[in-house]
């Protein structure tokens, strides 16, 4: 399982699959669909991303991943 460290933890696989779809601008029900999970999990990973970036919304913690170099 790949993860990715950031300033509190890591980001697990799943949270870098859906902040990699965050970059095209996917909605929750689009990623979902994508990664065959439920919109919940969606919402959890999203959660969770922005708590481990320390992002105020979907918009910045793609901003902090693209400086911080977690995706390219």
């Amino acid at each position: 399982m790949m993860s990715i460290r950031t300033n509190q933890n890591e980001l697990c696989e799943r949270e870098l699959d859906v902040l990699h779809l965050l970059t095209y601008g996917y909605e929750n029900k689009e990623i979902s669909q994508k990664l065959y999970v439920s919109t919940h999990t969606v919402k959890a990973c999203i959660s969770s991303i922005l708590k481990k970036l320390n992002a105020k919304n979907r918009t910045e913690a793609v901003s902090i991943a693209f400086r911080k170099k977690i995706i390219k």
